[in-house]
């Protein structure tokens, strides 16, 4: 059954799936409804049904899936009330405010019987993906340690994002990203979260923040996201036992892996001089010591994302972004905000 997609919010997010959607095969985006009269006319110039009224757009009997593409406060009640109405849903993320509202949205999926996932499109991102088919390899050896970071110099939240009553704020909009993508690949849960927020430049919400995550096999994983970082850091960073990775770009373009062939301790140590004084642990290791590898090609599209949807409502897959998968984002991060409000760590409970 191809999808018959219905937008709820025809802003910024919901022209990229208009466009990007259809690529997918077998999703059609169809209608959209909003509460601004200038975009529901733009959605109506861009060739789809417009609706200026919930209930009228829920009515729309060929709509058979909607995406939730609004500020974050209203994801919860405009979600329910679509599958309420027998739709299939896709929630832009963050799927909602708390984890007390996602289990609402997930008991009317299961008391509707309809699919509910949630746009978690950078599973698919190259950078990602290219970092974990290093790890996957054992290039790297076991990892201790993950770095992953985004860096703008813009400072300004733009829009809805700059006000708390709207849900906005880093953490919230990319940070929701970044820590799917390692909650995702990790074999074992976190065991606590320490995090710190900032609001440099914006006021009302966070324009940077640091997240750190202590796994139960003892890695360790930083999530850090700023708006005025005038200089940046790799995009990855990976230590394990045998090797270290980094990618400093979306593209993985830029980033090389860099393997060990002999522990420092198989040769004999050396005394060396250094701007910093005389070293032993930081001398220079031999040549042979380490060797120097591509990052491995992957290929990446976000339009797979749609064609998970498309088929698991078909029944001829298994959903990928799942809402259990999604709550436990979602319990991360509400304990990286109560970390923050008490400069304590916070101990996960599953």
């Amino acid at each position: 059954m191809p999808i018959k997609l219905g937008i709820i919010g025809y802003g910024g997010m919901a022209r990229w799936h208009h466009k990007n959607a259809p690529r997918a095969g077998g999703v059609e985006v169809i209608a959209a409804y909003d509460i601004e009269p200038r975009m529901v006319k733009e959605a109506e110039e861009n060739g789809l049904r417009g609706y200026h009224a919930l209930d009228e757009f829920l009515a729309d009997k060929e709509i058979n899936t909607v995406l939730v593409a609004t500020p974050n406060n209203v994801h919860k009640e405009l979600a329910i009330a679509a599958m309420n109405a027998g739709k299939h849903v896709i929630a832009e993320k963050p799927v909602a405010l708390s984890v007390a509202e996602l289990d609402e949205m997930v008991a009317a999926s299961e008391k509707n019987h309809v699919l509910f996932t949630v746009h978690h499109n950078r599973r698919w991102d190259k950078d990602y993906l290219t970092m974990r088919k290093a790890l996957e390899s054992g290039v790297l050896g076991k990892p201790y340690t993950i770095e992953s970071r985004v860096h703008g110099c813009g400072g300004i939240v733009y829009g809805w994002r700059a006000h708390k009553e709207y849900g906005g704020g880093m953490l919230y909009d990319w940070g929701v990203h970044l820590l799917d993508q390692i909650l995702y690949m990790m074999p074992c849960k976190v065991e606590s979260v320490y995090a710190r927020l900032f609001s440099i430049v914006n006021p009302e919400v966070d324009d940077y923040f640091k997240v750190l995550l202590n796994f139960e096999d003892g890695t360790i994983a930083q999530v850090e996201v700023g708006t005025l970082c005038l200089e940046s850091l790799p995009r990855w960073f990976v230590c394990g036992d045998k090797g270290a990775l980094h990618i400093d770009d979306f593209e993985a373009k830029s980033g090389s892996i860099t393997c060990l062939n002999k522990l420092v301790t198989e040769v004999a140590p050396e005394v060396v001089d250094t701007p910093s004084g005389p070293t032993r642990v930081f001398a220079p290791p031999p040549e042979d010591a380490k060797s120097h590898l591509p990052l491995p090609e992957v290929e990446a599209d976000w339009t797979e994302f749609y064609a998970n949807v498309r088929d698991a409502i078909d029944g001829k897959a298994e959903l990928i972004v799942k809402p259990g998968e999604v709550r436990y984002t979602m319990s991360v991060i509400e304990a990286a905000f109560k970390s923050h409000e008490t400069n304590q760590a916070v101990k996960m409970s599953y």
